[in-house]
């Protein structure tokens, strides 16, 4: 079974942007922003992992609607 770095990378960003309703929920209710700060450390640890293992050039920002479209035809087929 081989690694989809693909997948991984589409993963972290996921995870990232899902830090955000984490951090103004914490936020506005006065509680510790920790859930949100793991989230964005192991969503940062999955896009550095995948972009450290690809050539470079591979992950841009133009390339990330790219990115997702073939990961989720991947998941959907």
């Amino acid at each position: 079974m081989t690694l989809d770095l693909d997948l991984v990378f589409v993963i972290g960003l996921i995870v990232c942007i899902l830090s955000v309703p984490a951090f103004l929920g914490a936020y506005s209710e006065g509680r510790s922003l920790r859930a949100g700060m793991i989230l964005v450390i192991v969503g940062a640890g999955l896009i550095a992992f995948a972009v450290v293992q690809t050539p470079l050039g591979t992950y841009s920002a133009t390339k990330i609607p790219e990115i997702f479209t073939k990961v989720a035809g991947s998941i959907l087929h």
